[in-house]
């Protein structure tokens, strides 16, 4: 999703029908207060093949006539997220929140974010405010870890891509990365050896 409409080359229909075959906004289980999810997967967002307008066409007609009246949260899992390949740009971003009916956004309660890079959150800390009216950066609640985002969200009910466990297989190993101390940088860490069974998993931190 691009702020050029001449880089996206797939027709409206196509467009619509690859976010749906995607799931990248899928309304899926309840947190611990009841409210609906909308389940956010950043990785899978084609940003380079989808347009801002579609987008919103998008979610107006399919995902904000599930969420109804009543209060929701936001999962939103930014693992693995590239910004040359799933981030829509800073306009086109403004643009599809601008487009969200002012009810949904009243309705918006909490967006819990799944592994926050720390590009992520130094960009937020910068601009969240000047993008998003309403609050929105305020009801921003950073989840470093799966276990933290299940204090809120029942952990039966939303799936998670196998991506996601692979992250935190990774994080086991780089605690640093919590605390800002560490580069959040894709590397390569505790990979198993061929002969390295799966009980043997937290010796490979050490390696």
């Amino acid at each position: 999703m691009n702020s050029s409409s001449s880089t996206v080359t797939l027709s409206q229909p196509d467009q619509e029908h690859l976010l749906d075959k995607l799931e990248v906004f899928k309304i899926q289980g309840r947190d611990k207060r009841g409210r609906k999810i909308l389940r956010v997967i950043g990785k899978i967002f084609p940003a380079r093949l989808v347009s801002s307008e579609v987008v919103k066409k998008y979610l107006e007609e399919k995902i904000f006539p599930k969420l109804k009246e009543g209060p929701f949260s936001v999962v939103y899992v930014h693992t693995g997220v590239q910004r040359s390949e799933n981030f829509p740009g800073i306009s086109a971003l403004r643009s599809i929140y601008d487009a969200v009916p002012i009810n949904v956004k009243d309705d918006l309660e909490a967006v819990y974010f799944v592994h926050p890079s720390l590009q992520a959150r130094l960009f937020l800390a910068t601009f969240g405010r000047l993008l998003f009216s309403g609050g929105l950066y305020g009801k921003v609640k950073y989840m470093n870890r799966q276990e933290f985002l299940w204090e809120h969200v029942r952990r039966n009910e939303i799936e998670m891509p196998e991506f996601v466990y692979d992250e935190e297989e990774e994080l086991e190993c780089r605690p640093m990365v919590d605390y800002g101390l560490e580069s959040d940088y894709p590397r390569v860490y505790c990979a198993p050896s061929a002969d390295s069974p799966v009980s043997m998993y937290s010796m490979r931190c050490i390696a």
